[in-house]
């Protein structure tokens, strides 16, 4: 099991991260200040980080940039909201293995987790494809076909979509869809899922997602 590090000074953030990691199979461990994390990652317990930049006492550059000064390897996925290109760039060149803006979607968090595991001790990736039916969706390149053809989309689309692929057949009701690509920061009022299935439809086909009524929705392909 692997154990993961979540340095989180936001308690609804910290607690959503953590909540969906230990239903995953990972063991989460929050800690809320940098000198905290830096303490806690320099122990040699932790498999994985994930980093808040906008930290107390020391901020997650210098959190990061101690760690890589002492020769630490631990694979470190900054999230934060800072989502500049300088911030980016300091945090990537600065050691970070990833880096992630707020909001987000707990899906593509926890892929780019499990990526940056299995880059740690060398396990092979799985297929970097999605197909149901004649619908194939790279995850790689974020491109989507149908029937061969390409078919651009949005962000949203693309995670949507993703998701229903990952189940197919399977029911996926309205606060499953929002969790997994709204992330944390959703109206359970919101109507956003309802927009972008329409907008689905419309790309990859009006069949293609069947309305479960009172339940969700469901792809077919």
């Amino acid at each position: 099991m692997n154990q993961i590090l979540i340095a989180e000074d936001e308690e609804r953030i910290a607690q959503f991260v953590r909540k969906g990691l230990k239903a995953h199979g990972f063991q989460p461990t929050v800690v809320s200040d940098g000198a905290t994390a830096l303490a806690h990652a320099m122990s040699g317990g932790y498999d994985l980080m994930v980093l808040d930049i906008g930290l107390p006492v020391l901020d997650g550059f210098t959190v990061l940039q101690r760690l890589r000064d002492v020769g630490s390897t631990l694979p470190v996925v900054i999230l934060t909201a800072r989502d500049s290109l300088s911030d980016r760039v300091a945090g990537l060149e600065g050691g970070a293995d990833d880096y992630m803006s707020k909001p987000f979607g707990f899906d593509e968090l926890l892929a780019r987790i499990r990526l940056r595991l299995r880059r740690a001790t060398g396990e092979a990736a799985p297929s970097d494809r999605l197909e149901h039916g004649d619908v194939g969706l790279d995850l790689r390149t974020r491109t989507a076909t149908v029937t061969g053809r390409e078919v651009e989309l949005s962000a949203r689309e693309f995670a949507l979509a993703e998701v229903f692929l990952q189940h197919p057949g399977q029911v996926m009701s309205r606060e499953q869809l929002l969790s997994r690509v709204w992330g944390y920061d959703f109206d359970p009022g919101s109507n956003v899922v309802d927009v972008y299935v329409r907008y689905l439809r419309k790309k990859l086909g009006a069949d293609r997602i069947e309305t479960v009524r009172g339940a969700g929705y469901r792809f077919r392909g």
